[in-house]
């Protein structure tokens, strides 16, 4: 069955101004570029204004500062992308089906709560517990003793639960330290595609409730992800360090070992974070990209900048 919204109803649902004909109605989603008169649309970028000049979308969810001449459907929002958010949900909202797939593996120790869906290729072993109403996906590994909370989603082929890194040198060669912690992952959590979340060397690997994660991100060994903190894809966390609450990490960005992060922490793509950050606030270490040969002459200078530090110390000294 079709989910059908008025924009009356919606307006009412979700505690938002409108203006436009009450009784217009829409069933599905849709960019401002591609929309139908019953679809469902959102402006939260400026580069897409353009758009609705142009758009045929049955409702738009705008900011008022942007209704400026455009005579369609409205839904007055003070942050449209949110609001956009909440209600495609509940337009897209699709009953889950609570099954296990035939060609999943689940150990008959592991407890699975009720609403859970499980699907082919899923191998969950020895004394994992999952939460009420969780969906794994394809090819998913959860190992021995991984405890997931409720509703919590994960995306095909990652793995939690593996050993972490842990290696001792004895001379000429490595010694392999066991990992006997576990990883322990709370309510409302995402974990993306072919994200690795190693268990614990001692104690447990945690995630607090809310946390999201892109695809291809690693967690290592001991980490503590506090709630509501977001990894984008390809970022990663070394073992033992601590992330603090409503952080966001963008991708590609690398946080070292052993280190505290405050709450309310941002990184911005492409970072390295090797020390403590004790502050909340924006922290970002990565080049913006720049013409070639711009690059190649800034670079020629940097190598150069420990020489023509030490040429004007010398002078300054000199005088």
């Amino acid at each position: 069955m079709t989910n059908k919204f008025t924009l009356k109803q919606l307006a009412g649902d979700y505690s938002l101004e409108y203006r436009g004909d009450a009784g217009t109605c829409i069933q599905r989603i849709a960019t401002l570029g591609s929309a139908g008169p019953d679809a469902l649309s959102f402006l939260a970028n400026p580069i897409y204004r353009k758009d609705l000049e142009i758009t045929s979308a049955g409702i738009v969810i705008l900011a008022a500062e942007d209704l400026g001449n455009y005579q369609g459907a409205v839904l007055i929002s003070s942050n449209p992308y949110l609001d956009y958010a909440r209600i495609a949900n509940r337009v897209n909202e699709k009953p889950q089906s609570a099954c296990i797939h035939p060609h999943a593996s689940v150990d008959p120790d592991a407890a699975i709560g009720a609403g859970v869906s499980i699907a082919a290729g899923v191998v969950i072993e020895k004394g994992v517990t999952v939460g009420d109403n969780c969906r794994i996906d394809a090819n998913v590994t959860l190992c021995h003793g991984v405890s997931l909370g409720e509703r919590v989603i994960v995306h095909s082929g990652a793995v939690i639960g593996a050993d972490g890194f842990g290696l001792a040198f004895d001379q000429d060669h490595w010694i392999k330290v066991p990992q006997l912690g576990s990883v322990v992952i709370g309510d409302d959590c995402e974990i993306g595609a072919n994200t690795t979340i190693d268990r614990g060397a001692i104690e447990d690997t945690v995630l607090e409730n809310d946390v999201r994660l892109d695809n291809l991100v690693q967690v290592a060994h001991n980490v503590k992800i506090g709630a509501h903190t977001a990894m984008a894809g390809c970022s990663g966390v070394a073992g033992s360090t601590s992330i603090g609450k409503y952080c966001m990490i963008a991708g590609a960005s690398g946080v070292g070992g052993h280190i505290e992060i405050a709450d309310h922490v941002t990184i911005t793509a492409m970072s390295m974070v090797t020390q403590s950050i004790k502050t909340a606030g924006y922290y970002g270490s990565g080049v913006e990209a720049q013409p070639h040969a711009e690059w190649r002459r800034n670079l020629a200078r940097l190598r150069r900048l420990d020489k023509t530090f030490k040429k004007l110390l010398l002078r300054k000294r000199e005088k």
